[in-house]
């Protein structure tokens, strides 16, 4: 791959400092962003936060709704919100050991469709400019489904 111009090459650290058992606080590194503490789920941790399976989730998520924030935008919508819920499944791979076997991620967003300018153009690209989704594919199979205020199903066709 090729770096791209105007784009960093590399993106800030992210720091982790073990606490009790395996519960960790992250520190993004950014003024004013308090720390994130993570905790495996039991029976191994407590459970005190997110597990890395629900942070993967989230940034999959996250970069999909930013994505298809930007896309909306760029086809001068501006009244509109947006919500996502992920979901994983996991399974045990040939050599007995547990990996997430996919990706779910809903997205509703709070408009209805026919308010939409060029909603379909929008639908058509923003998959393909979520860095984090496009990325995590390569492993992981992710599905999304978009949907409008009133239930309708946008994405896939």
């Amino acid at each position: 791959m090729q770096p791209v111009p105007g784009q960093p090459a590399q993106l800030p650290a992210v720091s982790l400092r073990l606490g009790a058992g395996y519960q960790f606080a992250v520190d993004f590194g950014l003024p004013g962003v308090s720390q994130l503490g993570t905790d495996a789920t039991p029976p191994l941790g407590q459970g005190a936060g997110p597990d890395s399976e629900m942070l993967l989730m989230a940034a999959v998520a996250n970069c999909l709704c930013g994505s298809l924030a930007f896309a909306l935008r760029k086809f001068k919508n501006e009244e509109f919100g947006l919500e996502a819920k992920a979901t994983c499944s996991l399974a045990r791979n040939d050599a007995g050991k547990l990996r997430m076997d996919g990706i779910h991620v809903e997205v509703q967003i709070d408009a209805v469709a026919s308010s939409l300018r060029l909603l379909e153009r929008a639908l058509a690209q923003f998959e393909d400019f979520c860095v984090v989704t496009q990325s995590v594919r390569a492993a992981i199979p992710v599905t999304v489904l978009v949907r409008d205020r009133q239930g309708t199903k946008l994405w896939p066709h």
